[in-house]
């Protein structure tokens, strides 16, 4: 295992090389990883593991401060549905709900993340969009994940896209940075690899799929071709960066196939929640109803785990 603590080599968005890809290999590669059969044994570790990994979400205009406190008290009360259960990896809101959120999971090693830079849409100004994730700081958040200008990218205005991602990542200090490209409105694989390098080279801790607003989000494939963008980096700079598919993971099935090739691309390093997580809503509960499933041999009604 390289030295993750490399500093980052300075790049300039044109010296990027991104492949192009072969989305027939892609999509053939992708069908072998879904076609994997797990033993019930490594099956129940797969499902803690993945627990553990959910960035528990809430993003709706109708959030409340009671909704966000209820979220955060599942993500803290897990053992209460069966005593040997991690924690999720954090908790994601909105600028306005981080305070509250941080209120609610201190001292607990939860993290409180932030969406910002004008979630979901990325349609504001470079100011706005940093006093948006200085906010965010301020009250409280230890992860940002903000959203790329999709239409500077489209049109092709790499180096905007470039010192946009960079300047949060330097508003964002010590704080770790998670970069949405919103893959479904990205058209083609080749344009996910090209925004994955550009994020990773700007500055991005993690790089993350979608924002869950647009469909499709977070396929296999997409995910696939953005762990290969973090393999490249890794082997070329020995530097470790984060992947957090978000966005249509509802399911555990889903969520364990995707384990599957983070390990066989990436390697066992990356099966932490330091560096692999999943973006979601309804997915603990799936996960939740599987385990009950293998611990006691019946499932669960669906309203035995709450909604949020």
């Amino acid at each position: 295992m390289k030295n993750k603590l490399v500093k980052k080599e300075i790049i300039h968005p044109d010296n990027i090389y991104s492949p192009s890809i072969d989305k027939v290999g892609v999509e053939e590669r992708v069908a072998r990883f879904q076609s994997r059969s797990i033993k019930n044994e490594s099956k129940l570790q797969g499902l803690k593991i993945a627990l553990n990994m959910i960035d528990l979400t809430t993003l709706e205009g109708k959030d409340t401060p009671g909704k966000v406190k209820q979220m955060c008290y599942k993500a803290l009360h897990l053992h209460d549905v069966h005593p040997n259960l991690p924690s999720v990896a954090a908790v994601c809101v909105y600028p306005s709900m981080v305070r509250i959120a941080k209120n609610e999971v201190k001292g607990t090693g939860v993290k409180v993340a932030s969406v910002s830079t004008a979630f979901p849409s990325g349609q504001a100004p470079l100011d706005v969009k940093i006093r948006d994730t200085q906010f965010a700081l301020d009250e409280g958040a230890d992860e940002i994940d903000m959203v790329i200008s999709r239409g500077k990218f489209l049109s092709g205005e790499y180096n905007f896209v470039f010192d946009e991602i960079a300047k949060i990542k330097e508003t964002c200090g010590k704080a770790r940075l998670k970069v949405i490209l919103e893959t479904g409105e990205l058209a083609t694989l080749d344009n996910v690899r090209k925004a994955s390098d550009i994020a990773i080279y700007a500055g991005a801790d993690f790089i993350k799929t979608s924002t869950g607003k647009i469909q499709p989000a977070a396929t296999m494939q997409v995910t696939y071709t953005m762990l290969m963008a973090v393999k490249d980096y890794y082997d070329k700079t020995g530097i470790m960066i984060g992947m957090k598919p978000a966005g249509g993971i509802s399911t555990s099935k889903l969520a364990l196939h995707n384990l599957v090739m983070v390990k066989e691309i990436l390697g066992n390093a990356w099966l932490t929640n330091e560096w692999f997580r999943f973006g979601a809503s309804s997915l603990a509960n799936d996960i939740l109803m599987q385990i009950m499933k293998m611990e006691t041999g019946v499932y669960q009604s669906s309203d035995y785990f709450s909604i949020d």
